[in-house]
This record gives structure tokens, C-alpha cells and sequence, in this order.
């Protein structure tokens, strides 16, 4: 799966990506492989990423909105 995390002032990160958790207003919820189509609004926290090397690393967010869509996910943030 492709995420890409852009701010305002920037491309926060852009990478192929195996799971994605986020801080959502209803919840944290994950994004795996062929995830159904989705909108959501997120809360600040940090964004729980896991890359095609299995490195996980974190990266914090100020509220947002993500997007799902045939395995690509845009997270816009402030």
C-alpha cells in the first residue's frame, strides 16, 4: 500500500507501507492490505506505521482527515 501523510508546509512521509494505525475521533483503527474505500477524521496523536521491512516507527499528527482507496492512503494533517 502506498501512504502519503502531507501538511500544509510539506510531504510528511510517502512510502510503501503493510499497516497503517491511526488516532481516529471514533477510535484507533488500523489499514491493512485491500482495506474498503474510506474517509475518516482523525484526532492529534501519533500515527503507528509499519513499512515492507517491518521497521515500525511513529509519526505524530495534529488532527486530520484520511482517505482510503484501492490500497492508497492520503492522510492530510496540520
Amino acid at each position: 500500500m502506498l501512504l502519503e501523510i502531507i501538511s500544509p508546509e510539506e510531504t510528511v512521509y510517502k512510502g510503501e507501507v503493510v499497516l497503517v494505525q491511526m488516532p481516529g475521533t471514533m477510535g484507533s483503527f488500523e489499514i491493512l492490505h485491500n482495506h474498503a474505500p474510506l474517509m475518516a477524521t482523525l484526532e492529534d496523536g501519533e500515527v503507528k506505521v509499519i513499512d515492507h521491512e517491518r521497521n515500525k516507527f511513529f509519526i505524530p499528527i495534529k488532527g486530520g482527515v484520511v482517505k482510503v482507496k484501492d490500497n492508497k492512503i492520503v492522510l492530510l494533517t496540520r
